[in-house]
């Protein structure tokens, strides 16, 4: 367990007075949480400070080889006034299955969401009180030696930090335009597709601003390999609902496992739905997007939850979904996983846990 020493901001800052108008992840709270990693030592001196800059080398690791991970999740404040985390002890596990790919040291699981807790527990007054608004957690781990000479890292550096937040997309639950990119690769096997690593992200910078140029929400990756199969889109991943069948790619290397992705399969298995995890080719997506039978098409994730999508452009051929609208069984995942998320509805999976009153 951990020895978390706290210290006190001089003075508060100010908190959103509109909830309603709260943006995805733009104002930062008063404290974030810090722990070092020394080779020999161990991760050490957990504690949780003022929010502010870090001090860093130029020639810090991190800079110059992206020695990076990080995770996203939520704090929730339930119907009855109670601060609630969403499956953390799954982020908590993700973050270490990136961190050992990136030769980063893991974090004991339970270390992980003990920081988590203290963190959202001093900054509850953050959490907000809306529903469709949240608290955003980031936590990130990244090498910090100072040196150019490339070598496995002896100091690392744990962060969390903390978001009042409302919906990641302007559009909030409704349908999105989706980009199918054909000609840059996100990932491919044995690289760090599986990871959450800002690696990746930084690498698809091209295809997103592309895609928002030609009026489009996100970008649908396919794979590295045979550019044929469809893998997630930037920001999350992607189900499709073809002639009653779920589909979506399979967690094999090249896609990240989602943790609403895990939650959503879970929840359609229970209502009987055959949800089949592997290769589903663009090709095949786009005729049934034509003959009638690609019925709903929606993304799933920490930051958007469930987010349904309207239109897909491959090569400039288009397929629209739903009529524009969202479809009943996207409807249906989103009210049930939020609901879970905000006390609405009973928690019959044991997904959230509890960290304080509010």
């Amino acid at each position: 367990m951990l020895d978390i020493r706290i210290e006190k901001v001089s003075s508060y800052k100010e908190k959103p007075a509109d909830e309603s108008k709260l943006k995805f992840a733009k104002v930062q709270t008063d404290y974030m949480f810090l722990m070092n990693y020394t080779e020999g030592e161990g991760w050490h001196d957990a504690r949780i400070v003022p929010y502010g800059p870090f001090t860093l080398d130029p020639s810090c690791t991190v800079f110059h080889y992206g020695q990076e991970v990080f995770e996203g999740l939520k704090a929730y404040r339930s119907a009855d006034n109670k601060i609630q985390l969403f499956r953390p002890d799954c982020n908590a596990k993700r973050m270490n299955d990136s961190a050992e790919r990136l030769c980063i040291p893991a974090i004991p699981e339970e270390d992980f969401i003990q920081a988590v807790k203290a963190l959202v527990e001093i900054e509850k007054d953050w959490v907000p009180h809306i529903d469709g608004a949240s608290l955003y957690i980031r936590p990130f781990s990244f090498a910090c030696d100072v040196g150019l000479g490339l070598h496995t890292a002896l100091n690392h550096l744990f962060c969390i930090i903390v978001s009042p937040s409302g919906a990641y997309y302007p559009e909030g639950i409704n349908p999105v335009r989706i980009y199918v990119e054909d000609e840059y690769v996100r990932a491919a096997p044995g690289l760090t597709g599986y990871t959450k690593c800002g690696g990746n992200y930084g690498a698809s910078a091209k295809a997103a601003e592309k895609a928002e140029k030609l009026g489009f929400t996100q970008v649908l990756w396919l794979d590295g390999v045979e550019r044929k199969y469809v893998e997630e889109v930037g920001s999350m991943n992607l189900f499709f609902k073809i002639d009653g069948k779920i589909y979506t790619a399979a967690c094999d290397g090249t896609v990240l496992p989602g943790v609403t992705r895990r939650s959503c399969i879970e929840l359609l298995k229970d209502w009987g739905y055959e949800v089949i995890e592997g290769k589903l080719a663009i090709d095949d997506v786009m005729k049934a997007g034509h003959d009638g039978t690609l019925e709903e098409v929606f993304g799933t994730g920490t930051a958007a939850v469930v987010s349904p999508v309207k239109e897909l452009d491959w090569k400039g051929d288009k397929v629209f979904i739903c009529n524009g609208e969202i479809g009943p069984l996207t409807q249906k995942l989103y009210d049930n996983l939020t609901g879970i998320q905000w006390g609405k509805l009973p928690d019959t999976k044991g997904w959230m846990d509890f960290v304080c009153n509010g």
